[in-house]
């Protein structure tokens, strides 16, 4: 298999036989296809693992072929949009697509100066997995290309004082309505989303009965999106949106109701239950257990011995 690193946008256009970039931290490309016809993204049809050292940004209607990110395929559909932050590497397997296709690369110096610097960390998008692309409606894909040509114009215009800051302006309502049609992906998906949580308690029940809590310690949001062969990120948004609590509170849930059950057994005491569910500390499960049940442990045994 090929591999392609590609340190700059400069390095990126060179390989790629476009013209220079019109500014080396930042660009823009537009491919049309006639109405009817396809093109291919790797001219040779030979499978390539791409990594940038860049952001970017497509926009293209893929009809054939495949996308890898680690053990993930890509979703093909009508009107994607993927966004890749630096270093992340994908494998491109003939992609073939139809209609248009645009790309925008930038690196992150591009936006210095600007609040995209520091906004650009909370689109968790730029780290989701490539197989949970944005997947836009008809409506949606005709704004977002408008905000691509507003964009093109920009760019090809002769640059000036106002070049830069207009750019940025496009980019970043790009960004805002991205997030808002991810925000309704995830409600439009919610079969999707409701089997991923369900897939999400699976993995804790079965490492909960393998006595990993234990042996391991209390899993983490990494761990745990990796068993599901996602995003850590996809998979705390695709939480919140399911049950309107993080990851990290359904964890928690989930060990306070295990405790709810080792508590009440014959000569169980509290720092066995804290060990047997991963706590390091004792302490810090008492103070969990109070905070979601409004009472300690020692009160809530009483409590039930008394019911």
């Amino acid at each position: 298999m090929k591999k392609i690193v590609r340190n700059t946008i400069t390095e990126m256009h060179e390989q790629g036989n476009f013209p220079p970039p019109e500014n080396p931290l930042f660009s823009i490309l537009h491919e049309k296809v006639e109405d009817g016809q396809t093109a291919s993204c790797e001219k040779d049809f030979e499978s390539v693992s791409l990594t940038n050292n860049f952001y970017t940004i497509s926009l293209k209607n893929i009809i054939s072929g495949e996308i890898l990110y680690g053990r993930t395929k890509y979703d093909c559909s009508t009107g994607t949009m993927i966004f890749t932050a630096p270093n992340q590497t994908m494998v491109i397997n003939q992609i073939v697509f139809s209609s248009e296709l645009y790309y925008i690369s930038f690196h992150k110096e591009y936006l210095i100066g600007h609040p995209l610097f520091d906004k650009i960390k909370k689109y968790n998008f730029f780290n989701y997995n490539v197989n949970e692309a944005l997947h836009l409606s008809p409506k949606e894909e005709e704004l977002i290309k408008s905000i691509f040509r507003n964009i093109q114009t920009e760019y090809h215009n002769n640059q000036d004082e106002f070049s830069k800051n207009l750019i940025l302006s496009h980019l970043d309502a790009l960004l805002h309505y991205a997030d808002r049609f991810y925000k309704r992906q995830f409600l439009n998906r919610k079969e999707i989303n409701q089997a991923l949580f369900t897939r999400f308690k699976h993995i804790l029940d079965m490492y909960f009965e393998a006595n990993q809590l234990e042996e391991k310690g209390i899993p983490t949001v990494e761990w745990l999106a990796n068993q599901l062969g996602v995003s850590h990120r996809y998979m705390s948004d695709t939480i919140k949106a399911e049950t309107g609590k993080t990851a990290v509170d359904q964890i928690n849930l989930y060990l306070v109701e295990e405790a709810k059950n080792l508590l009440l057994k014959p000569n169980a005491s509290i720092s066995e239950t804290a060990y047997k569910l991963g706590f390091e500390y004792p302490q810090y499960f008492s103070r969990l257990f109070k905070k979601k049940v409004g009472m300690s442990p020692k009160q809530y045994v009483e409590s039930s011995m008394m019911n």
